[in-house]
Parts: structure tokens; C-alpha cells; sequence
């Protein structure tokens, strides 16, 4: 097999489980956080990193940002024989009392995106594995983080993020608003695989907050290391996967 052209990976490259940040600058975040790693390959928005955290041998996989993106890592993981996957990203809350800091571990995703579309009908659910949902879950309770769980928003237009659409996730009980969870979790069920999602809250869209408005020195004490403490998550539960 040619090597995945965008991945630029081949079968053998890759360990079985892949975290999922969206950020290619995030992928070293989370490498810093094992015991080893090495740079297997980069390209656009892709970055790949193989690495080991507590024995448990990973990659880690930056997707970009959105679900075509997104879509066309899982698509190229998955054939080169990746199975499980764990999206560590960043993401609005919809919620009042969902702080910035918090973290959502999600049940599912509503396709408020274009990707899936091509793949199957909307009435069809994103949902992730029941195996890796556990595991984020138990692993927050082993660190002693709290953490939301339930069902999140996929939106593809950031900036059409209108009230009205706000209001809607809003009166649904989605959590959160994101931007690849539903393709992550629809293709890798499409595929018989596994995928679930943590996401750290860093705006919240009921309350005004929005991404990037808050200044660092302005945080709350548990949103200064939030991303840090999202990573350990996933590393924690990526050991018992």
C-alpha cells in the first residue's frame, strides 16, 4: 500500500490508538506529557507523533480544524490499521454554570455539519463507543476532576454561530459546541471502530464569554492549566483502552 496522502503514513507506522487534538501545536503538548515520543510524519495541518505514556504505546494525530479535516485523518488512520480514537480539543459551552476550565466528556454529537451528510442520512446518530466514554469517564474520576458528560453540538461555521442556533443547542441540553466530534465518531462506527471525546471549555456562548476574550491573567485558577488537565484524561484512559 502507497503511503495515505495526507498522513503520508503506511501501515506499520502507527500504533492502534490515536489521540485526536485539533491543534497540530497541541500534538507536542500531549508528547511532552509520556515518556517518549518521535515524529513520524507532518504535513498541512497533520501532525503525527508515536509515543508511550505508563507502557501504553499511542500516536497522536492533529486533525486541523473542522469535520472534512477531521474526516480525512480517520478516513487515513484507520487504513493504515488505527482502531481507536480520542479527540482531546478545546470547545464553546452552551450551558449556563459550565465554567471555562470545565471539561465535557461527550455522549454524542448533533450534526450541525456538512461531512457526515455525505456519508449517511442525519437521522443516523454520532455516537461514541461506549468502551472509550467510560474510560474519559472513570479516568476524570481517578484523577479527581469533575467532568460534564452528555451530548455536544458539531458546527462547521464558526462565525455563523448565530443566537438563534445558540438558543436552539441551548433548549436541546447540548452541552457544548465543537467541530469534529460527529465525524469522528460517525466514521470510525461506519468502520466498526471506537471513538469518543474530551473537550476543555474555553468560552461560553450563553454567557457572553466567547473563545479568545478572557485574558490569561483574567482566568479562573482551574482554566490556566485546563488543557493539561484534558490531556491527563485521555493519556489515563488511553491506558486502560
Amino acid at each position: 500500500m502507497a503511503k495515505q496522502p495526507h498522513l503520508l503514513v503506511e501501515p506499520g507506522d502507527l500504533h492502534d490508538l490515536v489521540l485526536l487534538p485539533g491543534d497540530p501545536g497541541r500534538v507536542d503538548r500531549i508528547a511532552g506529557h509520556c515518556e517518549d515520543s518521535e515524529v513520524v510524519a507532518q504535513n498541512r495541518e497533520y501532525k503525527l507523533v508515536n509515543a508511550t505514556y505508563e507502557g501504553r504505546d499511542l500516536t497522536i494525530c492533529s486533525t486541523g480544524i473542522g469535520s472534512p479535516s477531521a474526516a480525512i485523518a480517520v478516513e487515513e488512520l484507520a487504513a493504515v490499521g488505527c482502531e481507536t480514537f480520542v479527540r482531546v480539543g478545546t470547545t464553546g459551552a452552551l450551558q449556563s454554570g459550565i465554567d471555562i476550565g470545565d471539561m465535557v466528556v461527550a455522549t454524542g454529537a448533533a450534526k450541525d455539519e456538512g461531512t457526515t451528510e455525505r456519508y449517511e442520512d442525519k437521522a443516523v446518530p454520532a455516537v461514541p463507543d461506549y468502551d472509550v466514554l467510560s474510560a474519559l469517564v472513570d479516568a476524570a474520576e481517578a484523577n479527581g476532576e469533575d467532568v460534564h458528560v452528555g451530548p455536544v453540538a458539531t458546527d462547521d461555521a464558526f462565525y455563523a454561530e448565530t443566537e438563534a442556533y445558540v438558543d436552539a443547542w441551548e433548549a436541546a441540553g447540548l452541552q457544548c459546541v465543537e467541530m469534529e466530534a460527529a465525524a469522528i465518531f460517525s466514521l470510525a462506527r461506519r468502520k466498526g471502530l471506537a471513538a469518543g471525546a474530551i473537550c476543555t471549555v474555553d468560552g461560553n456562548l450563553v454567557e457572553g464569554t466567547q473563545k479568545g476574550e478572557t485574558d490569561a491573567d483574567e482566568l479562573p485558577e482551574k482554566a490556566k492549566n485546563n488543557v493539561e488537565r484534558a490531556i491527563d484524561i485521555a493519556l489515563t484512559a488511553a491506558t486502560t483502552l
